[in-house]
Formats: C-alpha cells, sequence, structure tokens
C-alpha cells in the first residue's frame, strides 16, 4: 500500500508568519501561448517540508549537503497526542526496532503532537536520522528554538507538515527527497511511505 502523506502545497497549513505560496501564470495556451507556463513564490518551509541545519545553526548543512539517505529508508510511525515525553520517545525507538530493521532511524509522530526538550533529546543520543510529525513545527508553536537546536545539531532531519491520520502505526518504507535547493535552510518535499513485508 503506497500512501502520500504531503500536504497540497497551495491550501497547506502555514506556520504563523511564514508567507503563503503564491502561483502566477506566465504563459497560457487559452490565451494564444505556445505553452502554459508558472511562476512561484514560497517559503521553503511552506507545507510538508523538511529542515536541514542551517534552519536554526548559522554554520549548519544547508539542504544540498544533506546525504539523500536520510530521507528515503525504513521508518516507523507512532501516535502520540500532545507533549511527546522522554518515554514515549524510548517507546518508539522500541517499537520500530521491534517492527522492521533499521526503522528507527526514522520516526514519524502521528497525531496532534509536540516534541518535548527531553524527548528531542532521547532521538537524538540515538542517532536517529529524521524525526517527523504533523505540526508545521516539532517543537512548541511559542518556542520552537530549543527543540530544533538540539535536533538540528545532532543532524537529525526534521520532516514537518506531513499527514498521517490514514496510516496505521507500524513501520514502512520512507521517500520524503527534498528539492535540492543547495545551501536553503529547508526545502518542500512529496512524502510517501509504502507498506513493507519481512
Amino acid at each position: 500500500m503506497l500512501y502520500d502523506i504531503t500536504q497540497p502545497l497551495f491550501t497547506a497549513d502555514i506556520y504563523p508568519g511564514d508567507p503563503k505560496p503564491e502561483k502566477r501564470m506566465l504563459m497560457r495556451i487559452a490565451d494564444g501561448d505556445v505553452c502554459n507556463l508558472t511562476a512561484l513564490s514560497l517559503c521553503a518551509h511552506n507545507g510538508t517540508h523538511v529542515d536541514a541545519p542551517l534552519h536554526f545553526l548559522a554554520d549548519g548543512k544547508g539542504i544540498g549537503d544533506l546525504a539523500l539517505s536520510k530521507f528515503i529508508g525504513p521508518a516507523y510511525v507512532g501516535t502520540i497526542d500532545g507533549a511527546v515525553t522522554a518515554e514515549h520517545a524510548r517507546t518508539l525507538l522500541n517499537k520500530a526496532r521491534e517492527a522492521y530493521p533499521d526503522a528507527q532511524r526514522r520516526i514519524l509522530i502521528r497525531g496532534d503532537a509536540t516534541v518535548s526538550l527531553e524527548a528531542a533529546a532521547v532521538f537524538a543520543d540515538a542517532g536517529v536520522d529524521l524525526l517527523g510529525n504533523e505540526s508545521q513545527t516539532v517543537g512548541p508553536f511559542d518556542a520552537p528554538a530549543a527543540v530544533h537546536l538540539l535536533l538540528l545539531k545532532a543532524e537529525v532531519v526534521l520532516l514537518e507538515g506531513v499527514r498521517l491520520s490514514a496510516v496505521p502505526d507500524g513501520a514502512y518504507l520512507l521517500n520524503c527527497a527534498p528539492i535540492n535547493l543547495g545551501d536553503c535552510d529547508g526545502a518542500p518535499c512529496r512524502a510517501t511511505l509504502t507498506t513493507l513485508s519481512e
């Protein structure tokens, strides 16, 4: 089974203060032009997107400097609502290890969850490659910096704004390769999950 867990860009949730994505038609076949041609204006963190370390670290890696292997591979989806505690984080990692080899390297949190600093430390210490959630930010909306800093310093890629309501808990193959925007601090992606079998 293949799940598209990406928000449509132009109707996606927007982090407070970020600009909304816009499109402008430069050419239209209906107007007699040879083709349709669209210009886009967007924030690197609109819709379903990934954060690179440069998002919160002045000398951090940009999106184009991160290995694609961080974005593609076994992943584990687990449901948590509310604050994600250190105990929640350890439970998710244990369930992921039991579910499929290397699924603990990419953790996706299903539900209305906010990652606490203590949980972020557990994920970073475990060497997680990627942490994803349904919110437009992994940390609290009113103070996202500390959680981002802890995770991005450990080069844990953050996948934000996914849609997991139709995805049962369990192990999957994740593909959320971002657009290669070079030294940008993040990038939109088309995130998918595919069911795995041993």
